[in-house]
């Protein structure tokens, strides 16, 4: 056989040998490497150059080697999984670099962390100055997490006691000028639906890069040209505006009229409008 066919065909059986071991060892090994999954990263990467190039060597070592190694770190993985004695000791702890607003100079240099990086990690945080920080620590991975003392932190609608709808997850229902009907479906819409919500835009279906339905059943659309400007959907606050229209009209209407009666109901209804306003306002602001 051919050199060059022979690494040929070896690189291929090293690639799909690979594959195959990679998924065993799950998303973990890609995304989250601790110190013993990059080591065991390099040596595969090592093996399977040996399995494609090394024509002197017995292929098959290399993958015995290769299926080795993997089976060693899903054993750990595992382990992991059981034991937290274990799993500290192969990742190791969270340890604390700020507290109340004060950096741990002993805990930065045990992680060996210079302050120049230190910062630099609490700006991608947003933090910009280490007294406006409660409590930050280095995770196993490497990562730093923040927490911002209470008065710097951003203000949600529950520090304001306000009440939100659930947002669910939005449906992609255009895609590179293609309908996905699938979604459409999982939204109780049809076909019709979104034609016209398309003709209320001005767009045609073909022109739609990517359309989404949120869960207010709101269409938004980007188009494959990025020099036409689409207005954004309306619904809610045309409804916002509505109810505000039908309870200034009630109250009007109370003010206008001379029967106690008639008074007494438009000025009912227009107090039973203003709670109904008051708890959908959540629901279409935003």
């Amino acid at each position: 056989m051919q050199e060059w066919l022979e690494v040929a065909l070896r690189t291929l059986t090293a690639v799909v040998i690979l594959f195959v071991l990679t998924k065993l060892l799950g998303k973990r090994q890609v995304t989250q490497l601790s110190v013993f999954e990059y080591i065991t990263g390099i040596t595969i990467g090592s093996l399977a150059a040996y399995i494609s190039l090394d024509l002197e060597a017995k292929w098959y070592l290399g993958i015995v080697a290769l299926a080795v190694w993997v089976m060693i770190s899903f054993g750990i993985e595992l382990l992991q999984i059981k034991s937290k004695w274990f799993r500290d000791f192969i990742d190791g702890r969270g340890r604390v670099l700020i507290k109340d607003g004060k950096i741990m100079e002993d805990n930065l240099k045990k992680e060996r962390l210079s302050t120049d990086e230190l910062l630099e990690e609490l700006r991608r945080k947003n933090a910009f100055r280490v007294a406006d920080v409660e409590f930050a620590v280095m995770e196993p991975s490497g990562e730093i997490n923040v927490l911002l003392k209470r008065e710097n932190q951003p203000i949600t609608p529950r520090h304001l006691g306000i009440k939100v709808g659930p947002e669910q997850e939005p449906q992609t229902v255009i895609m590179d000028g293609k309908r996905m009907d699938e979604p459409l479906a999982t939204m109780g819409l049809s076909r019709e639906w979104l034609q016209t919500e398309l003709d209320k835009l001005g767009v045609a279906l073909e022109n739609v890069f990517l359309g989404q339905v949120d869960a207010y059943g709101q269409l938004f659309v980007d188009l494959f040209d990025d020099q036409i400007q689409v207005p954004a959907p309306s619904q809610k606050a045309a409804l916002l505006a509505t109810l505000k229209k039908c309870e200034a009209d009630m109250e009007m209407f109370a003010l206008s009229t001379d029967d106690k009666e008639t008074k007494q109901m438009y000025e009912y209804c227009s107090e039973k409008m203003l709670r109904v306003i008051d708890e959908v306002r959540p629901l279409l602001i935003g």
